[in-house]
């Protein structure tokens, strides 16, 4: 048995010997396509915002024919901008300065349908998916530093439907720590988007957080469905199984489930498009339960004869709400009814026509015309000229 006096000189004759022989290289796997060890791809930042408002979008596509960005809020895109193609196989267009605001956006790769590749961030419509990217530059939408609140997105299976459905949730800060009532906003959102449209595109939790924190509104949930049980598609009917929805499962599931009041005082709804014809609706059939409405680029669809649901079937919807429109005790309960469209808008005068018909009747109305048409940047001013005016 060796002992450690003798180890030390074996050790040492190995070192030796090993260095009399000559150095050995051992050789590298070839570099293989696909598998990281490639030749480098050129790097893709996109989008670019500038702090001139300009904004580039890019997406690597080397074989690509033609591409073009596609953004239907995007002022300035039209029908969509074409990309041009670098050498490095990466297209890119600039467009700018843009509005301070959220806008979705996809690329069109041969005619394919593509978000970005290189942004994480996204916003859901009711078929599909965009891109989105926000622009700062407005206070009342930006990311500041404020107290935050939290924007939930809640499975709950709806009894009425026979099938699970989503929607979601805010609540205002000091939400958690579990004291106190909150009054109730409903908030819908219009034809083709989603329950998370109007917090995504729609910046409603940050302008909400903005308005609380300067004391121009009030702390309050605000509730976003999903206003399609299906596909959308112009023409079909859009809002009998959303209404039956919203009023045997999602109004009592908030009740139950938030601290919120369960009166009529401490509750709002108002919508967007197809939304505020669905404001209009359930407003209108329940209209014990909500003393705030508001309809934003919107109105009573097929009101003019014209537009969405320019030929009803059966009684119109003055006739479907008589007893509503000519109740005086419900009346005084209301304390607002609230509208605003753009001048471009093709829905202006489906919303002018409505509050000439609220009015015939006896109804209060405030009513206003903006700038601009049917697009997310006058809705989102529009949740921010209506949110202060609830709950005061």
């Amino acid at each position: 048995m060796n002992t450690p006096k003798t180890i030390l000189p074996l050790f040492a004759a190995a070192l030796l010997a090993a260095s009399t022989f000559p150095s050995v290289t051992v050789a590298q796997p070839a570099a293989r396509p696909g598998r990281g060890l490639g030749p480098p791809r050129p790097p893709v930042v996109s989008p670019e915002v500038s702090p001139d408002r300009k904004v580039t979008f890019r997406i690597l596509a080397p074989k690509a024919e033609a591409v073009r960005l596609s953004g239907g809020d995007i002022p300035g895109n039209g029908p969509g901008a074409e990309m041009t193609r670098g050498t490095n196989g990466v297209w890119e267009v600039t467009l700018g300065p843009i509005p301070p605001g959220a806008y979705r956006y996809n690329f069109s790769v041969d005619g394919v349908p593509v978000i970005d590749p290189r942004n994480p961030a996204t916003s859901e419509s009711n078929e599909n998916t965009w891109s989105l990217v926000c622009v700062p530059g407005a206070e009342f939408m930006d990311t500041r530093e404020v107290p935050h609140g939290a924007v939930a997105r809640v499975t709950y299976y709806s009894k009425s439907l026979g099938r699970f459905r989503r929607l979601h949730v805010y609540t205002p800060p000091g939400y958690e720590s579990g004291k106190g009532r909150f009054p109730v906003f409903y908030l819908l959102h219009g034809a083709s988007d989603s329950d998370a449209s109007w917090s995504s595109v729609g910046r409603a939790g940050f302008i909400l957080d903005n308005l609380i924190a300067a004391r121009k509104a009030r702390p309050m949930v605000v509730v976003m469905p999903a206003g399609h049980t299906g596909p959308f598609r112009f023409g079909t009917p859009f809002s009998e199984e959303f209404e039956r929805d919203f009023t045997s499962d999602i109004l009592p599931l908030v009740e139950k489930n938030y601290r919120v009041y369960r009166d009529r005082p401490h509750r709002a709804l108002a919508g967007l498009s197809m939304g505020g014809a669905q404001t209009l609706n359930i407003g209108f059939t329940h209209l014990d339960q909500f003393a705030y409405l508001g309809v934003f680029s919107s109105g009573v669809f097929g009101i003019t004869g014209r537009g969405p649901g320019a030929a009803p079937q059966g009684p119109s919807w003055e006739e479907q709400h008589q007893a509503a429109l000519d109740n005086a005790k419900l009346k005084q309960g209301l304390k607002l009814v609230w509208f605003s469209t753009g001048r471009d808008d093709f829905l202006v005068e489906t919303s002018r026509a409505t509050v000439a018909l609220l009015k015939k009747h006896g109804f209060d109305v405030a009513y206003q015309e903006s700038e601009g048409a049917h697009t997310w940047i006058n809705w989102r001013n529009y949740l921010n000229e209506f949110a202060p005016q609830l709950f005061q």
